[in-house]
């Protein structure tokens, strides 16, 4: 189970991201996390593994308070779990395939990684997540070859050979058109109900949040607005969470 409790972040200048924010996840629940750009969706995420600092409040995982490890710590919580970022975060000029196996350096010889150097099993490991996403094909070209489509499959099987419990997935279709972004929410979607895998995920568009969420929370200027199943976000919940003048489309 994850628990946020009381989590607030504020950034240098006095400026509020996160204002005591509280809600718990569910292990293999598929939480969406909605609202306007600047919310606090991102940063919400990023403190969870804590590539952002929290200012005050807790993260617990599992039992353990995230906000309270030392750094040998977070390189091992870090390893389960998985990050897939909205403008897919590649080496551009790297092998698909040494890309993808950056998801197991929390786990090979800091020496051995340095030159590219990963046991046969890790190898094979990233093989099988590029097959399981539809672009084991694609493994030995350069990640800047890709679609933006495909670049996004390399990095949720980046995320998926670090064998995480969590996933947390920022904006991950934000730069993609309607149909590769069900694609990729299908694909995460499978690892949430084949893999067991918590997935929280930042989203733009209620339509996803329906079709893949079993859950979602949303936020405005970094304050908790809504928590609950995403059927129950009504007009007027609507208008809370992105503004009086926002109108539904569809």
């Amino acid at each position: 189970m994850l628990e946020i409790k009381n989590l607030q972040k504020i950034y240098p200048g006095n400026v509020l991201a996160l204002d005591n924010v509280s809600f718990t996840v569910e292990p293999g629940e598929f939480l969406a996390i909605i609202g306007l750009s600047g919310s606090g969706k991102s940063t919400l995420l990023r403190c969870i593994n804590r590539l952002v600092e929290p200012t005050a409040g807790q993260i617990i995982w599992n039992g353990m308070d995230i906000t309270q490890a030392s750094q040998d710590e977070m390189l091992r919580i870090r390893r389960k779990i998985g990050m897939v970022f909205q403008h897919f975060n590649l080496v551009s000029r790297s092998k698909v395939l040494t890309n993808v196996l950056a998801g197991r350096l929390g786990y090979v010889n800091p020496f051995m990684s340095v030159f590219n150097r990963f046991p046969k099993k890790d190898i094979d490991m990233a093989l099988a997540q590029l097959d399981r996403v539809g672009i084991a094909n694609q493994a030995y070209k350069r990640a800047d070859e890709l679609s933006g489509g495909q670049q996004q499959r390399v990095g949720i099987a980046r995320a998926m050979v670090q064998e995480p419990e969590m996933i947390l997935a920022d904006e991950p279709v934000a730069s993609l058109d309607p149909v590769l972004a069900h694609s990729i929410m299908s694909y995460l979607e499978k690892i949430n109900t084949e893999d067991g895998v918590m997935v929280l995920c930042s989203l733009h568009f209620l339509d996803l949040v329906h079709r893949y969420a079993d859950r979602a929370i949303a936020l405005n200027e970094g304050r908790l607005m809504f928590d609950g199943p995403p059927n129950k976000i009504d007009d007027e919940k609507f208008k809370d969470i992105y503004g009086k003048e926002a109108e539904r489309i569809g």
